[in-house]
């Protein structure tokens, strides 16, 4: 190796390092609240995807981190998706515990999509183990949970917990819309996820709702 391409080698390294040193550092003022709360007892972070689409489950995750950093975690509309496949992977293998709820197109039909988001925040809770002493939630109060809550407006930017249950719920209910995109194809779900695009209003306009549109959102959304 020349000198001059040991030289490059190491200027890359070291931007590597710094780069490293960057992302610890982010991601330990991330971990301010679970810190904060930690004397408590057991801290878990909670979020939600899917409040606004047309189509699909509204999906809740709740977490709690291991004892370790787990590097570039981030609110999940921040990474792309290759970065929230990858990270969900690892939240997965990594976490202490994690739980997963949902409720479906005719539960928000229902009960509504706030009282459904509640709702599936529940279960996530509720799958934990051990149960958590405080709840970090984005920016709600979650109804008829027994534990301290601390709702944090952009809270899955500013909490490691919280950023790990967004993308969990994100990734869960990405790939269930990839599986109806499957059953129908003629919404697009696939790349709309759900969400009331051009593209999908002509879809509506043309076959009419499917047995996972939310009756109330389409009628809104057509509408107007």
């Amino acid at each position: 190796m020349t000198e001059k391409q040991l030289a490059k080698l190491k200027e890359k390294e070291e931007k590597a390092r710094l780069k490293l040193e960057k992302e610890i550092a982010r991601t330990k003022e991330m971990m301010a609240f679970e810190e904060k709360y930690a004397s408590y007892g057991v801290v878990c972070g909670i979020d939600e995807a899917g409040r606004g689409p047309l189509a699909g489950p509204v999906v809740a995750a709740a977490c709690i981190l291991p004892d370790h950093l787990i590097l570039y975690l981030n609110d999940s509309k921040k990474l792309s998706a290759k970065k929230r496949d990858e990270l969900y992977e690892v939240i997965l293998k990594e976490a202490a515990s994690y739980g997963i709820g949902m409720a479906s197109p005719a539960r928000i039909d229902e009960i509504g999509i706030l009282n459904a988001t509640y709702e599936a925040m529940r279960e996530a809770v509720g799958k934990l183990t051990p149960v958590p002493d405080v709840c970090l939630n984005d920016a709600v109060r979650i109804p008829d949970l027994p534990m301290r809550q601390i709702p944090i407006v952009h809270g899955d930017a500013l909490s490691c917990s919280i950023a790990a249950a967004s993308i969990l719920a994100k990734v869960t209910r990405d790939r269930m819309m990839l599986e109806y995109d499957e059953m129908f194809p003629q919404y697009g779900f696939a790349s709309h996820k759900g969400y009331g695009t051009a593209a999908h209003k002509e879809a509506l306009k043309t076959y009419g709702p499917c047995s996972i549109h939310r009756k109330q959102f389409v009628e809104t959304f057509l509408s107007k």
